[in-house]
């Protein structure tokens, strides 16, 4: 059709999708362009506007690369990736909250066994017990894969540190038949994310603090269950009510106990050490994996 005036175009352009094949990508892209087209007409930016919002998506993509990815931080500091998370893992049962994955998750770190350390080389920082079990429908899970990644007392994770080898502060576990799950660690630090890129000057034209609290990152998959991806927020670290990615709910902060004497601490800490306990639930459905956003 031949469009006469702006009231025309939008219903024009979802005509010239309607024969899409595939359902799904048809209503998508039908929501798209209905509140994509809303969205121009509430706000109707300028010439220059509308260039700069294409050149900020633009940029983006221009950012990411192997050990960055920008998308998924701008999708991070607008709410939406924990929006989606909430929507696709419900809490009816009593399951912890999901939490996003965030732009640091690396496939493939190595499995250890239960109880051993994710700090390598060395890392410095007040030694961390976590334990926990893995339940699904009320019984424990054995042979769970629990995948943990964390940043160091730094605040910083392995590929953002230049020259440093290997996986650090990352692991995998097997639950036991108990379906417990256990190891050492330092305590986590909050930290901004990263600021060099569009995402970075968004938040600073907002006025945004960039800054996280201490977590530790937790993936949790068994077969025949849905993968949980989660995070577990020290309750002591502040920033708990304005985390830029808003992940935090009142079930994912855990209590970081601090003891000053050596009784039933592992092998090999020093005190003051830590201990966390955080339980996790898994409900029946797909395992899968994400796709990793950085190498």
């Amino acid at each position: 059709m031949i469009i006469q005036d702006e009231s025309q175009l939008t219903d024009a352009v979802r005509t010239a999708m309607a024969d899409t094949p595939n359902e799904r990508l048809r209503a998508v892209m039908d929501a798209l362009v209905r509140h994509l087209h809303a969205f121009v007409r509430e706000v109707r930016p300028t010439d220059e506007e509308w260039e700069r919002g294409l050149a900020f998506v633009t940029a983006l993509g221009q950012a990411t690369n192997d050990t960055h990815n920008e998308t998924i931080l701008a999708s991070d500091i607008l709410g939406l990736s924990t929006l989606v998370g909430m929507q696709n893992n419900p809490t009816w049962g009593g399951e912890p909250a999901s939490a996003l994955l965030g732009p640091f998750w690396r496939m493939n770190s190595p499995e250890l066994p239960f109880g051993a350390s994710i700090a390598r080389g060395g890392t410095p920082g007040v030694p961390v017990l976590v334990s926990g079990q893995v339940t699904g429908e009320g019984q424990p899970i054995e042979d769970a894969i629990v995948d943990i990644w964390q940043a160091d007392p730094r605040g910083m994770y392995d590929n953002q540190i230049e020259g440093l080898e290997g996986m650090n502060l990352r692991g995998q576990f097997r639950t036991t038949h108990e379906g417990r799950y256990q190891f050492r660690t330092v305590r986590p630090a909050g930290y901004p994310v990263p600021t060099h890129g569009p995402s970075g000057e968004l938040l600073r034209a907002q006025r945004r603090s960039p800054f996280r609290p201490a977590h530790i990152h937790f993936m949790v998959s068994k077969p025949g269950f849905s993968t949980l991806i989660t995070q577990v927020f020290v309750d002591d670290s502040g920033r708990l009510e304005n985390d830029v990615t808003f992940s935090v709910t009142p079930t994912l902060v855990g209590r970081l106990e601090i003891h000053d004497s050596l009784d039933r601490a592992p092998a090999g800490f020093t005190a003051p050490w830590g201990s966390l306990v955080y339980d996790l639930a898994l409900r029946r459905g797909e395992s899968r994996l994400p796709t990793p956003p950085i190498r």
